[in-house]
């Protein structure tokens, strides 16, 4: 609905400013400018604006922003422009011109440097106008003489042009589309087990042949770890590896936090964390602690037990019936882990210590939390973990651990 804007002569300032404090909360629009900028030249005539003393400027400044929707200093504008030429109204015989630079390069140099191009296959900006120069005043070609005063800059903006585009036959590579797969962000599990962090550990090259690949899964809170091995970090390995380790956790995976490697950040990984209900985030740039606490358990776990030695791919299944049959028991009931804790100096800086009594087992870790059993899979039971976790010590399981990776190394070392 459109409402012509009227104000009654009769009106006085007063009558304007009471009628503004019982219209605070209404909301005004003008439709068309120049009915709004004639309404306001109307307005400003019939209070002699000029002659107002500064408060009823201030009161009509008001009106005129209630009544037309414009800002304070819109109007304020408006009115000084009234004040300069005594009228809002336009001159319409008078056309505005547009200010153009003067046009130097025409359509036959536009076509003539898309051919240049063509025959060069679209060379960067300075080899270009190299040849430019050239063409005329080495090769004396005249319909040069106005491309070889061309500056770089320009060249490029004449390649963005319409007319340039319909001649040149070079195209740019395809751009590849950016998937956004995991939110690059640090995991903040808060005291709650389920937020791992996953790392990649490369078993080292020989003679052109790649080594096994050791796929190391932490979780942040209760440090519960499963590693296993593949052959390469395609797709087909990866895919049929991480269900198997996420399988393997007694409580609930939230998420799963990884570096921007591309054995993680793909289609099939992010197809299958989806379908099991978990987030996928991922490290960001220039902050390395992110990951930390998988990087610290790829020295303190693999290189420690496997070390640097090259070990060839065709050998990750004897390494990874190792892991899955001892060694991830190991790690998880029988080896403590340390638990940091935080204080802060009269500094503000925080400060890492490890109390006696926070060596815990990831087993014993998950144990202590509140409520623990919250935590747990649907499927999973204490008393079933308990029996994992105490039918041998932990020096026994060691010593069965170290001869079974013994075995395991005499089959690796035997075609090494």
């Amino acid at each position: 609905m459109m409402i012509t804007m009227t104000t009654k002569a009769s009106q006085s300032i007063s009558e304007l400013k009471e009628f503004l404090k019982d219209a605070c909360y209404l909301e005004f629009e003008s439709v068309s400018k120049d009915d709004r900028n004639e309404w306001i030249e109307e307005l400003l005539i019939r209070y002699i604006y000029k002659k107002c003393d500064r408060s009823d400027k201030g009161v009509l400044k008001k009106y005129i922003g209630k009544m037309t929707g414009l800002s304070r200093s819109q109007v304020t504008r408006l009115i000084a422009e009234y004040l300069k030429h005594a009228t809002l109204k336009k001159d319409k015989s008078i056309k505005s011109k547009r200010n153009c630079f003067e046009k130097i390069y025409t359509r036959e140099d536009i076509a003539l440097l898309a051919k240049v191009d063509n025959a060069h296959q679209r060379l960067s900006g300075p080899a270009t106008v190299k040849i430019l120069v050239s063409e005329h005043e080495v090769f004396g070609k005249s319909k040069y003489a106005n491309l070889k005063n061309i500056s770089v800059a320009h060249l490029y903006r004449l390649r963005g042009t319409a007319r340039y585009r319909e001649r040149v036959k070079i195209f740019s590579k395809t751009k590849s589309t950016k998937v956004p797969i995991g939110q690059r962000r640090k995991p903040e599990p808060n005291g709650c087990p389920g937020y791992l962090c996953v790392d990649t550990v490369h078993q080292g090259d020989k003679l052109g042949e790649k080594g096994v690949y050791h796929i190391n899964i932490v979780d942040m809170v209760t440090q519960y770890e499963f590693v296993g091995a593949v052959e390469a970090i395609s797709e087909m390995y990866m895919e049929k590896m991480l269900m198997e380790l996420l399988a393997k956790f007694p409580f609930t995976i939230i998420e799963f936090h990884s570096d921007n490697g591309s054995e993680y950040i793909n289609q099939v990984v992010a197809k299958l964390l989806n379908k099991l209900l978990i987030d996928q985030t991922k490290s960001r740039p220039r902050h390395s602690n992110d990951n930390g606490l998988a990087e610290a358990k790829n020295g303190a776990i693999i290189r420690k037990h496997f070390g640097y030695i090259h070990i060839p791919k065709g050998k990750a299944e004897v390494i990874n019936s190792f892991y899955q049959s001892t060694f991830n028991d190991y790690l998880n009931y029988h080896r403590p882990c340390a638990f940091a804790k935080i204080k802060t100096d009269r500094k503000g800086k925080e400060i890492r210590y490890y109390p006696k009594e926070d060596y815990l087992r990831p087993y014993e870790k998950l144990k202590s939390l509140s409520n623990a059993r919250q935590y747990l899979k649907p499927e999973a039971t204490f008393a079933e973990l308990d029996k994992t976790a105490y039918t041998m010590s932990d020096t026994d399981y060691a010593e069965y651990m170290q001869k079974e990776k013994s075995k395991m190394l005499k089959n690796l070392l035997t075609d090494i």
